[in-house]
């Protein structure tokens, strides 16, 4: 869960007019520090462009021009994930090193429209805009400020994380698949499989939440293996919760993913649903083989 996010705005039509820049760097979920530069695109400011994120020509009176800004934010782009919101500030931060002729480092990206695409089912066609999935979610950000941007964009991906319970290499994937893998009502990514009726957990029916350590094709194989039927989401069915280890450290509320906090509305009202570690559950899936 350490990435970088980024936004940019731009002074008009052409996306190497950035005016600014803003970082919000996340470490373990977190967000932990923040940068942010007006930037001097020396281009004319759009009237339409202004009146979005309020920025012109006076604003940027005696800020930096890109080229002072490029080692400092190349430093602090390479060698982590990058993400962005769609894929323009991406095509922008591209556009401006050409722009002033200066070799563009190497970056691995993540577009966190796609992720939300691919993670929250009704918003796979509509509705995936920054604004919109913010308001869901609950976050509060100044939009159209590239730092605060930048952090709702990251404040989402997290999000997205607890709730798909996929990690941010299994997300670099994912992303480049289809969206119709998808299936259920809500979130997305969900993996099922039949069990082993020869194994020696068959009827239980077992359900994967947070960041586990194998693939989550690999755990639902383990699972299925020892008979586990495995669902993509929490029912009136579910037997078995298998959290990821550093999840099942969360007590509190929504920093739980949805299918935990629906297990534990279930156990509440009877249901016995066992919640299990990841590694406790690789140990009992080892001992029965």
């Amino acid at each position: 869960m350490n990435f970088i996010s980024i936004d940019v705005e731009t002074a008009n039509a052409d996306l190497a007019s950035i005016c600014q820049i803003g970082l919000a760097c996340f470490s373990k979920g977190e967000l932990a520090e923040t940068w942010e530069s007006l930037v001097d695109p020396e281009d004319y400011f759009d009237g339409v462009n202004v009146a979005i994120h309020g920025i012109d020509e006076s604003k940027v009176a005696g800020a930096p021009k890109f080229p002072d800004l490029s080692s400092a934010l190349c430093q602090r782009l390479v060698q982590t994930l990058v993400v962005s919101h769609t894929a323009f500030d991406r095509i922008a931060i591209g556009a401006v090193f050409t722009k002033y002729g200066i070799d563009q480092p190497e970056i691995t990206w993540l577009d966190t429209a796609r992720v939300v695409r691919r993670t929250w089912l009704d918003l796979s066609q509509r509705g995936y805009g920054l604004a919109n999935v913010a308001e869901r979610l609950g976050i509060q950000f100044d939009h159209h400020n590239a730092l605060e941007d930048a952090r709702a964009a990251g404040q989402i991906l997290v999000h997205a994380i607890k709730e798909s319970g996929l990690s941010l290499d299994e997300w670099l994937v994912r992303v480049k698949r289809p969206i119709g893998m998808m299936s259920g009502s809500g979130s997305s990514y969900q993996i099922t499989r039949e069990g082993n009726p020869e194994g020696p957990l068959y009827g239980e029916v077992a359900v994967f939440t947070g960041a586990l350590s194998l693939l989550r094709r690999e755990a639902a194989d383990m699972a299925a293996a020892a008979g586990c039927q495995v669902a993509g989401s929490v029912t009136k069915g579910t037997t078995l919760l298998i959290v990821g280890d550093q999840d099942i450290r969360k007590l509190t509320g929504h920093e739980k993913s949805s299918k935990h906090r629906e297990a534990e509305r279930l156990i509440s009202k009877g249901q016995p649903i066992r919640v299990l570690r990841e590694t406790d559950f690789r140990s009992i899936v080892a001992i029965a083989e």
